[in-house]
């Protein structure tokens, strides 16, 4: 009786075989002849196929497999493109441009450019019927940009030319300028800027096409780039007459030119006419300028013209002026950038820690006490803590100045805009509080350290607890022996 019902429990348990219909009428693909496949695998891949492709066969419900459930497979994703070039030499089945998007797409973002190449020759051989046959498909265009920009941001120029060819054949509008920006951005960025001029005139002359903004900056980077900044300003008056208004990046892209060839007078007159054309200044356009400015020893001069700025209310939201107090600090004007740091701040120029702190420590060098503690309490005032080294340095500089109270309050306000104090930060205000005499303050911050699991054992509170009393003593023994 047992048995009968093991067998039975083992016949309830087990799994009946998946009997997923194949895809009707249709013969499967052969494996694929390009690359070796196992033939377990590439069966295991049929199997999969039949299970999870269900009827009817369309071009969607391919795009719908490929997206959801092949792309996703760790094994079987590599046979994508086989199995869509299959579909494609069925009579009974024609792609769309929604799969031959698809498709080009996961082939750049993967890399296969030599599949990318045979997809490209299927559309010119197998056009999308989404269009009479007299017009294009207007979606041929997008899917050869994207090709093409695959190919160029992977030094593969003449491959981009030949999808280039390729396209203008199939389309009956011109080509998007889109398309000539990205490759002509290629010869320039791989130092061909004879060839980028030539392209560039093809794309005018020939094709008729209006360059954009675009355009006229990659134009400008690659002239700059080739020492070549006289034609770089014809290209920057070229494109007034175009009719097309430069932005912050010919404008950025100019000033570094200009200080490149030494012109420190026209980069400084190229921002000012930014300013003057309502063009917005960028956190790097203040950067070039800066870096540019304190390069030629002009530091001072850097300091006056984000000061003319920031009156001007055009500094960019955002801007850091670390670069030029790191300068300034570095070279011993800390005062000098602590004054710009204020009018900048006091300007909506909100400055970053890192500056603060770069100030700070400029500061502590020349024994500014008074400035390093009013610029730690605006700090914190806006949120800004310092790093409790830095911030323990200030202490001992302020203890030092025999000013531990002062040190002391300004603890505790950091500690309420978020400070983690370690050992350091109450060791240095007590051995403050000894040399004055603080008794009871030191030994509330004793416990407090106690409190924190700060002090190890009962030896160490007890010689913290002595020095304080030993202090009190020595101090008041010197007042009786002065009375006396």
């Amino acid at each position: 009786m047992a048995m009968k019902k093991l067998v039975k429990a083992r016949t309830l348990s087990t799994p009946k075989p998946s009997s997923s219909p194949a895809i009707p009428n249709l013969p499967l693909p052969s494996p694929p002849s390009e690359t070796p496949v196992s033939p377990v695998h590439y069966a295991r891949f049929l199997d999969f196929l039949k299970a999870h492709w269900a009827p009817p066969f369309s071009p969607d419900t391919l795009l719908h497999f490929l997206k959801s459930k092949l792309h996703h497979h760790p094994s079987f994703s590599q046979f994508d493109f086989h199995l869509f070039t299959w579909a494609s030499s069925l009579d009974s089945f024609h792609h769309t441009h929604a799969t031959f998007h698809w498709m080009a797409r996961t082939l750049a973002a993967t890399h296969r450019f030599p599949q990318l190449r045979s997809l490209l020759h299927l559309i010119a051989t197998h056009p999308c019927p989404c269009s009479p046959s007299i017009f294009s498909c207007p979606h041929t265009q997008p899917i050869f940009s994207h090709a093409i920009h695959a190919f160029s941001k992977s030094s593969q120029l003449h491959h981009a030319l030949s999808a280039f060819h390729s396209m203008t054949k199939l389309i009956d509008s011109k080509p998007d300028v889109v398309v000539f920006n990205v490759l002509i951005h290629a010869f320039v960025k791989r130092g061909n800027l004879t060839q980028a001029l030539q392209f560039y005139r093809e794309m005018v002359v020939t094709h008729r096409v209006k360059p954009d903004v675009f355009t006229f900056n990659i134009l400008i980077s690659g002239y700059c780039r080739n020492s070549q900044f006289a034609l770089a300003l014809e290209v920057f008056h070229e494109m007034g007459k175009a009719g097309c208004e430069p932005n912050v990046v010919t404008f950025n892209t100019l000033i570094r030119g200009m200080f490149r060839e030494g012109r420190v007078e026209d980069a400084i007159g190229m921002a000012r006419e930014m300013v003057q054309l309502r063009c917005e200044l960028s956190c790097v356009t203040c950067e070039i300028l800066v870096q540019g400015l304190c390069k030629e020893g002009r530091v001072l001069q850097a300091c006056e013209l984000l000061l003319e700025f920031s009156e001007k209310g055009v500094l960019p939201e955002g801007f850091d002026c670390f670069a030029l107090v790191e300068v300034l600090c570095g070279q011993g004007c800390a005062l000098r950038a602590l004054e710009v740091v204020y009018e900048l701040w006091n300007g909506g120029s909100v400055p970053s820690l890192v500056a603060c702190i770069v100030v700070v420590d400029g500061l502590r060098g020349l024994g500014k006490i008074d400035e390093v503690q009013r610029l730690v309490k605006r700090m914190l005032d806006e949120g800004m803590v310092l790093d409790v080294v830095t911030f323990n340095c200030v202490l001992r500089d302020i203890c030092d100045a025999r000013r531990t109270n002062e040190a002391n309050r300004l603890m505790l306000v950091a500690l309420s805009k978020g400070l983690e104090p370690d050992d350091m930060t109450y060791r240095t205000l007590v051995i403050g509080y000894m040399e004055e005499g603080g008794r009871e303050e030191g030994e509330l911050l004793v416990n407090e350290m106690l409190d924190r699991g700060f002090i190890p054992d009962l030896a160490s509170y007890n010689k913290l607890i002595s020095g304080l009393s030993n202090c009190r003593r020595s101090t008041s023994r010197q007042v009786n022996k002065f009375d006396r």
